[in-house]
Parts: structure tokens; C-alpha cells; sequence
């Protein structure tokens, strides 16, 4: 290698480390602040303490907002998943006029209109559905606001899947839903685990909804209750903020790598064009 050549693989080596170092700092500062007694915004090695956590368990609402944050997005998840299979199978398989526009369009305004846009409609809806402060207003509010990208993601896993294999299963005796869950689901399963997980993330680290319609402390998610480790003049509690924070993400890393190495996220099976 010529001198130019080092240098530019060294400088090349050295951004790399840079934003790696950029990147880590804050994930360094979540698994070390939460086991040091007084902690800062800063990086150091912890003096080791479990008083944090000890702290977070007194307050009452604390850990069972995560129970209410895995049942919330479990589901979100399972009807998101549930309803986008049925209508992207369909508008695979069915020749509706005018169905990609449709798509589109709804895959557009999902986009478009935010739930901080909505906030004032969406309140008066589940109000006048008497569904405020219930679990089911909020899983029907969050399935609506991701069913149209999941929708769009999973109608192209089953758009590649040949129809030979449902004429196959036809033949057999098989009725639509048959065909739908013992051939076409078990093949787009990357699909399905891609919304699942995309699903829960979102739901997981939503504040909006939640915060706008639920009533009852009891009943917020993890995302709404971390905002009550602030004082009233916006000052942080570092130590529960970063313990519960440690907490909070720990379900969804397992979740991911759990689908990664049970699914993956390629195809199963032979599909042939």
C-alpha cells in the first residue's frame, strides 16, 4: 500500500471509531447510571448501588406501568397483525378497481396526519364511544394508525408468493381461510414478524395516545409514567429516569432478538416465481 493509502485507511478507521464512540456514549450511560448513587449527565464507572432500583419500587405505578405497556402493545400487535393479514391477503388475491390507489391513499393520509394533528377528534371519538380510559379505545386508536403501513409492507410479501400454491391447497378441499393459515401465512412469515416487532416498538414508545386517553394513573403505560420522574419545574430525576429507563427498554431488545433468531428475517420454504 502506497502512503496515501494508509492515511486514507487510517482516517478512514478513526471517523469509524468516532461515530461508534458517538453512538455508545449514550447506551454506556443508560447501563451505568442506573447503579451509581448520585448520577450525572456524564459517563463514569459506577460506584454500584441497587438503592435506584430499591427507589423505583416505592413508587406504586412504576413497574406495573410496564405490565401495562406489554399488554398494551401485545394487543395492538396481535390485531394489527390479525386485520393486516386478512386485507392485504385480499387486496393481493382480489382484483378490486382501483385498490393501489387506495392503498396509497391510505398509506398517504396515515402519514400525513399525525396523531399530535388528530388529538382533538380522536378525543371527541372515543368520548363520544364512552371508550376513554379504556384499554380498547386506545389498542383500536393505535391499530388504526399503523394498519395502513402494515397493510402496504405485507401485501408485498404476498404479492411474490405464487398463486400455484393456493390452487394446490383448492384442489385439496381447502376454503379460504384454510388456504390463509396453513399456506399463505406460514410463507410470509418474515412479513408477519417485521410488522410484529415494528408493531410493539411503536406502541411500546408511544406517549401521545396514552397520555391522552387514559384517565387513571393505574392504568398509563411505562411511556407516560417516565414523565413523572421530572419535578414541577422540569427537573429530571436522573437516577429513576435511568433506572426505569434501563428497564424499559429491556423487553423490546429481547423481543427483537428473540424474533431474529427464532424467525429471522428471510423466507422459509421454496417459493418459486
Amino acid at each position: 500500500m502506497s502512503p496515501v493509502q494508509v492515511v486514507r485507511r487510517i482516517g478512514f478507521y478513526v471517523f469509524v471509531a468516532l461515530v461508534t464512540a458517538f453512538f455508545a456514549l449514550p447506551m454506556l450511560w443508560l447501563v451505568t447510571a442506573p447503579f451509581t448513587r448520585n448520577p450525572t449527565l456524564s459517563v463514569s464507572w459506577p460506584d454500584f448501588t441497587l438503592g435506584n432500583f430499591k427507589h423505583l419500587t416505592d413508587d406504586p405505578n412504576a413497574l406495573p406501568s410496564l405490565y401495562n405497556s406489554a399488554v398494551l402493545s401485545l394487543w395492538t400487535m396481535l390485531v394489527t397483525v390479525g386485520a393486516a393479514a386478512l386485507a392485504a391477503y385480499a387486496l393481493s388475491r382480489v382484483r378490486v378497481p382501483g385498490r393501489d390507489g387506495i392503498l396509497y391513499l391510505l398509506l398517504l393520509l396515515s402519514s400525513v396526519i399525525t396523531g399530535t394533528s388528530a388529538m382533538v377528534p380522536i378525543f371527541q371519538l372515543m368520548f363520544t364511544l364512552h371508550l376513554l380510559d379504556k384499554d380498547l379505545g386506545v389498542i383500536l386508536v393505535m391499530t388504526g394508525g399503523l394498519l395502513p403501513a402494515a397493510i402496504f409492507i405485507l401485501k408485498d410479501f404476498m404479492d411474490t408468493m405464487p398463486k400455484s400454491y393456493e390452487e394446490s391447497a383448492r384442489v385439496f378441499g381447502a376454503n379460504s381461510f384454510q388456504v390463509l393459515g396453513h399456506v399463505v401465512l406460514p410463507n410470509v412469515r418474515p412479513g408477519l414478524a417485521t410488522i410484529a416487532v415494528w408493531a410493539v416498538v411503536n406502541v411500546w414508545g408511544n406517549f401521545l395516545m396514552p397520555f391522552l386517553l387514559y384517565r387513571t394513573p393505574e392504568k398509563q403505560p411505562a411511556a407516560v409514567t417516565l414523565n413523572n420522574f421530572y419535578t414541577e419545574g422540569g427537573q429530571p430525576n436522573l437516577a429513576l429516569i435511568s433506572t426505569f429507563s434501563l428497564l424499559y427498554s429491556i423487553p423490546v431488545v429481547i423481543m427483537f432478538l428473540f424474533v431474529s433468531r427464532r424467525y429471522g428475517f428471510r423466507f422459509h420454504g421454496g417459493i418459486k416465481a
